[in-house]
């Protein structure tokens, strides 16, 4: 039973160092990757933060139980958290507009040196 158990976990159990190809991806990385990659991430992060404020606002709007306070304030909650959601978006587009008119892609800056 011992070595059966033993031979199931060696073979699910599939340890190896990491290889030289993992290595050159890391190695390849420069400053207009970083800086167009915390661009992207902030994008992605700002959304869905907006997003999940949006839908506490309508938790909240469906808790208050007829409270015109607490109604009153998930619909503000709900209104800046799509006017965050319609910031961010118009934002991306602004970035997309740039990209298709003035080939200037932000998400993947070069940078040249001085």
């Amino acid at each position: 039973m011992q070595k059966l158990l033993a031979q199931a976990v060696d073979q699910t159990i599939k340890l190896q160092p990491l290889g030289d190809e993992n290595l050159d991806k890391l190695t390849g990385l420069e400053l207009n990757d970083i800086i167009g990659g915390g661009i992207r991430l902030i994008v992605v992060v700002a959304a869905v933060i907006f997003f999940f404020i949006l839908v506490i606002g309508g938790i909240k709007w469906i808790a208050s139980g007829g409270d015109k306070a607490q109604t009153e304030s998930a619909r503000n909650q709900i209104t800046a958290a799509l006017v965050g959601l319609v910031i961010v978006f118009a934002a991306w587009a602004i970035v997309a507009l740039i990209n298709t008119f003035f080939g200037i892609n932000i998400f993947n800056l070069t940078i040249k040196p001085i």
